[in-house]
């Protein structure tokens, strides 16, 4: 009789693979959902993670193996078949503590589930035995080449922009950096605790780095457990914040007295960061329209601690319309195709397509014609995007000042610790790429104009 079948990290990891295909969600979301429904514990859903994640920064590599190994062509398999493969052969190859029969038995065990034809199982089960025999023959992802050119696990669309934009070599730098487990970055909550403390308490469980450009960031390179386990976490003592999302916080530059809008404030990141530096006798409100993002940022401003920060659940343009008063500075972190932080979101890569950038434009230039709508006369706004494209970054910003001759661009230098600066371009934007050593990120400092 055969085993029963029960929820494994394997199908796990299957069905998040599975649905990420046919769906294109963000795979953290799904595979938060699939992981409450199999209800494993951490130790199987961290491995599960490692596949799905692993696979994403490894999907090209993966289906060249299976290439060599199939008679089938790779672009005609069934989805839930070439993701089996995948997870198995990620197994076999990339990862070094799990033995080939567990690798094979357990990911054919799990293809099983799907209640998959007799002929499918065994060309899943053939094609993974052959790998398995020859894995240690088989060129790695770095040593692999395709008419001449490397493996670097991105759509080739994508890979052609930043060798334009970039340059060749710099483009493939971004590439490799993506494809490596990025470290857990943190942002100290100064209202409660400072760098150095929080720095000791951390490093009783994981090796910690201190920054490079933020005075507030630590760094965890080697800690892959939950984040919520971590010494500090329950008492809000710090929040997960990339160095380049940190430092965008700075270029508000706020003043005492002043009134400030998060105008996108997404799950709070910003918003709690911009709290932190509020000066004494400003106001900060922050907005956000979607339920689930909205819902987290009260949850983390609760965490850290944070009052006197004004939260309302509603889209900008609604919100212009009721307002009373202007704002001395906006920060606007606008929805945009996130190529920047590829590294910690693998799945983005897979999931954009060069359309997507158009759509997206028109909507960060109506964002910013809104919350100019909301700005006072020698008010600050700031702009940002975790994307590298020109699209969404310096073209928005050259056609929004061509419309709006009120205002004129600042160079975001002047307002970011000495060690960023190198991160500012000849334009005076803010445009960090992952190869630096943190998220692909842009931000732009405008001015309006005081009119007489």
């Amino acid at each position: 009789m055969s085993r029963p079948l029960r929820a494994t990290s394997r199908l796990l990891a299957l069905n998040t693979l599975c649905e990420l295909q046919q769906t294109g969600a963000p795979v953290n979301l799904i595979f938060e959902r699939l992981s409450r429904e199999c209800r494993l514990d951490q130790r199987d859903r961290q491995l599960a993670g490692a596949l799905v994640f692993g696979i994403l920064r490894s999907r090209q590599y993966l289906d060249c193996i299976i290439a060599r190994f199939s008679r089938h062509p790779v672009a005609g398999m069934r989805v839930r078949t070439l993701n089996a493969l995948r997870i198995g052969i990620y197994q076999l190859l990339c990862m070094d503590r799990i033995p080939p029969s567990a690798a094979v038995n357990e990911t054919v065990r799990a293809f099983k589930a799907g209640r998959q034809p007799v002929w499918l199982v065994r060309f899943v089960n053939g094609v993974l035995r052959s790998v398995a025999r020859e894995r240690s023959s088989l060129p790695t992802a770095d040593q692999l080449l395709v008419n001449g050119k490397p493996i670097l696990n991105h759509p080739r669309w994508l890979l052609g922009k930043w060798e334009q934009n970039f340059g060749r070599e710099r483009a493939h730098a971004i590439c490799r950096t993506n494809n490596r487990i990025p470290p857990l970055t943190l942002r100290v909550n100064t209202g409660l605790t400072d760098q150095k403390q929080l720095a000791a308490r951390l490093a009783e469980i994981s090796r910690v780095e201190r920054g490079r450009f933020s005075s507030t960031a630590l760094l965890l390179p080697d800690y892959r457990g939950d984040v919520s386990g971590l010494p500090g976490y329950a008492d809000g003592l710090f929040t997960v914040q990339d160095e380049a999302a940190q430092l965008a916080g700075c270029l508000l530059a706020m003043k005492s007295g002043g009134r400030y809008l998060d105008g996108c404030a997404g799950v709070g990141g910003k918003t709690t960061h911009l709290a932190e530096l509020l000066p004494k006798k400003a106001t900060l409100m922050a907005i956000e329209p979607e339920k689930r993002r909205y819902c987290l940022l009260q949850e983390n401003l609760c965490r850290l601690q944070i009052t006197g920060v004004a939260t309302r659940r509603m889209s900008i343009a609604s919100f212009a319309a009721e307002a009373e008063g202007l704002f001395d500075g906006i920060l606007l972190d606008v929805p945009c195709s996130g190529t920047g932080v590829i590294g910690r979101r693998p799945d983005i890569r897979w999931n954009r397509s060069p359309e997507d950038l158009q759509g997206l434009q028109e909507q960060q230039l109506q964002l910013l014609t809104t919350a100019d709508l909301l700005l006072a006369d020698d008010g600050v706004l700031v702009y940002a995007t975790c994307s590298l494209e020109e699209e969404e970054n310096s073209e928005v910003i050259r056609i929004f000042l061509a419309g709006h001759p009120d205002y004129y661009l600042e160079n975001a230098g002047a307002f970011l610790p000495s060690p960023a600066k190198l991160l500012v371009d000849a334009d005076g934007f803010f445009q960090p790429t992952p190869e630096q050593g943190l998220d692909g990120f842009f931000a732009a400092r405008l001015r309006k104009k005081v009119l007489n």
